[in-house]
């Protein structure tokens, strides 16, 4: 920029000529503040990078541009599914030998510890045992079969005679749909002839209880002076679960809306006494004339016979300390045997229960 001196020499130039500055005037007076031409050229040509031709960059380019390698490519992706395919059958034949291993032990087991309908031999067979559930729960499902409600019925006759045999007094059977509370005094039946035909003379058979929330027991209190076993089975669906604690619920809201129950009076007490009642077996008088209720509300051991461990709805305040244990998670899939109720899983159930440690959260 021009100075304040030299705007003031110009001024008096400019009043001295009476007249405007010509063209090269104003050069000379401009010059001595514009850089030197030939530094500009300088520092443009040091800064600005050498200019190539069209021809030297596009070989350059061409250079630069990695080489196809389609022999390499394509024996590199063989060599990845060969290394797939190696791993996928080495798989498989390890996950075929294990389950023929395990279906080939089950049918050993199932020769071994047949029953023959024989309650001795079932005592035999669980008199090594540590312990035994005093009240055992089963998982059955419903097949899509056309005789699929006999089959389960049986099933649960068969469940109801070896548990019986080995001394458990209490049974609970879960099944999702609920059909067995529809026919109870069928299933009552049915359960009453698997008896005979383990114990057989009446006098010999166990006594039998049966029933289901919301439902008459069917069957008498067993007499405290008989010597014979006793066995109360219960009838559990998925009706019996969420859908209780939400009816529950919903009781309990209305009668503190309308002032039938203080709020601070609802506790985890009286939710637990009130979903205790849904297991609870109903008084009945005995042959001496007392009350009998001896059903514990929480399973020990609870079975499932299925291919995986799936509650399918459980009523979850019911195993707040039980033993899980699925039968057919090693068999199924190679003969079919996971889902069957048989009596190998029935005793490899009663030996995990037994060989189980007991910390109860410590």
């Amino acid at each position: 920029m021009v100075s304040r001196a030299d705007r003031e020499i110009l001024r008096a130039e400019i009043r001295s000529r009476g007249g405007k500055l010509n063209a090269a005037d104003r050069e000379n007076l401009l010059k001595p503040y514009l850089p030197d031409p030939a530094e500009l050229a300088s520092s443009s040509s040091s800064s600005s990078p050498p200019r190539r031709s069209r021809a030297s960059t596009s070989s350059s380019q061409r250079r630069q541009k990695p080489r196809k390698k389609p022999v390499r490519t394509f024996l590199k992706s063989q060599l990845h599914h060969l290394t797939y395919a190696i791993t996928h059958i080495v798989f498989g034949i390890v996950v075929r030998l294990l389950q023929a291993y395990h279906a080939i032990v089950d049918r050993v087991f199932a020769i071994v510890y047949h029953h023959h309908r024989t309650p001795e031999l079932i005592r035999k067979d669980v008199r090594g045992l540590k312990r035994l559930p005093q009240h055992l729960s089963v998982i059955l499902t419903l097949q899509k079969e056309d005789d699929a409600l006999s089959v389960l019925m049986d099933e649960v006759a068969e469940l109801a005679a070896w548990s019986t045999c080995a001394g458990i007094a209490q049974l609970s059977v879960y099944e999702k749909s609920g059909v067995l509370k529809s026919c109870i005094p069928a299933l009552h039946e049915i359960i009453s002839t698997k008896l005979a035909s383990y114990f057989g003379t009446p006098s010999q058979q166990p006594s039998l209880q049966l029933f289901a929330p919301h439902h008459p027991v069917h069957g008498n209190a067993p007499d405290p002076k008989s010597e014979s076993p006793s066995l109360t089975l219960l009838l559990l669906s998925s009706t019996d679960g969420r859908e209780t604690i939400v009816d529950l619920t919903k009781t309990l809201a209305e009668m503190s809306q309308h002032g039938k129950l203080a709020p601070e009076d609802i506790t985890p007490e009286l939710v637990d006494a009130e979903i205790s009642e849904i297991t609870t077996l109903p008084l009945q008088a005995g042959s001496d004339g007392r009350a009998s209720n001896t059903l514990k509300p929480e399973p020990d051991l609870l079975l499932v016979f299925g291919p995986f461990l799936k509650l399918d709805g459980y009523p979850p305040w019911q195993i707040r300390l039980t033993e899980m244990y699925c039968t057919g998670d090693r068999s199924h899939g190679m003969t079919g045997y996971g889902e069957a109720v048989e009596y190998q899983g029935f005793m490899r159930g009663l030996w995990h229960y037994a060989g189980a440690q007991m910390r109860f959260g410590r």
